[in-house]
């Protein structure tokens, strides 16, 4: 989803002939929609853990912490889990190296001024590269096996994790959803019922993939050992992405005002649900295997989740993105002022 919505200002600008999009506004954008709100989470992830359970602040974990806070945890098994009771983010690493990558794999085409399907053929290759690139850190990047396991804590199940987890596989899970986009903005307003049928067959799709690895490993490795059944779960999704964009109904149905909420605050849910399920756990009585108690959990797990993920959106997230969006116009200055003539830039 990240590569679809974040590729699709480069397809558009690409396709009409224009300049690549201002990497300015672009870095502007997704640093101020992702650093406020996980900044905060990791930070009070941190302090929750040492106040709470008096976890130790030695070498290790203000390396990691660090890591976390610059954005480049994804790099090394150690920092992988920048704190140790919200593990989900470790993935914002992964993030921003796609965000990086992103722009720089666009340069070629625009170089070469690429338009539509063969700007759509030649991402393949991207894709490809970055499968290449992978399967050399898969066998070239050994780690030993010393601690090496879910058993010796998050430092060593990122270590179990890696090295078939790393930022460059993930980039193309990331490739697909752009080239998703790619073929999104080709189709532009059109509008099928075909469509429909194609988008829910589908998210069905991605369901059954989902149901096939139940009782399996989480992390579903697939092809070249890439997690969450690659290339299988990455392409439904994107055709999901594509085909119910152009639906006549299926797509207005899913897109439902709930629907729509959730997406909006979505990014808070993920940086802070699992802190709060380790919040519950810290403060209320063990979970007693019963029905009555998973269901009472769960549903105030959830309820908790919405309600932080709500004030971290319209207090943290949503100002930061409005105060980032002053900052991409820039100023007129006067660089050259002459009786004959005034030129502002």
């Amino acid at each position: 989803m990240s590569g679809y919505l974040l590729a699709r200002p480069f397809w558009l600008a690409l396709d009409r002939g224009e300049p690549m999009p201002s990497m300015r506004v672009y870095w502007i954008r997704r640093l101020a929609r992702i650093v406020p709100g996980f900044w905060l989470a990791l930070a009070a992830s941190l302090l929750l853990d040492v106040w709470l359970t008096g976890a130790p602040t030695d070498g290790q974990t203000i390396t990691r912490f660090v890591a976390g806070a610059l954005l480049v945890s994804d790099w090394h098994w150690v920092t992988l889990f920048p704190v140790d009771n919200n593990g989900p983010l470790w993935s914002i690493g992964f993030e921003v190296t796609a965000y990086l990558l992103l722009p720089f794999a666009f340069t070629a085409l625009f170089a070469f001024a690429l338009k539509r399907w063969t700007a759509r053929l030649a991402w393949l290759a991207v894709i490809v590269a970055a499968l290449g690139l992978h399967f050399l850190i898969l066998n070239f990047a050994p780690i030993d096996e010393v601690q090496r396991g879910w058993d010796h804590g998050l430092v060593g199940g990122a270590k179990a994790w890696m090295p078939r987890y790393n930022p460059i596989g993930f980039f193309a899970i990331f490739a697909i959803g752009a080239l998703a986009a790619g073929v999104g903005v080709m189709i532009g307003k059109r509008r099928h019922l075909a469509f429909d049928a194609i988008g829910i067959a589908a998210v069905l799709t991605c369901g059954l993939i989902m149901a096939v690895h139940v009782g399996g490993l989480n992390e579903g490795f697939g092809w070249l050992e890439i997690p969450y059944a690659f290339p299988a779960m990455p392409i439904a999704v994107a055709v999901a992405l594509v085909a119910l964009a152009a639906s006549q109904y299926a797509g207005l149905v899913l897109d439902a005002r709930p629907v729509r909420f959730i997406a909006k605050i979505s990014f808070g849910i993920y940086i802070w649900h699992a802190l709060i399920i380790w919040l519950l756990d810290q403060l209320t009585p063990v979970f007693d295997g019963s029905w009555s108690n998973w269901l009472a959990s769960s549903a105030a797990v959830i309820a908790l989740s919405v309600f932080v993920a709500t004030l971290s959106f319209y207090f943290v997230e949503q100002p930061a993105v409005r105060w980032a969006r002053r900052l991409e116009q820039k100023p007129a200055v006067e660089v050259q002022r002459s009786p004959l003539r005034s030129r502002w830039i």
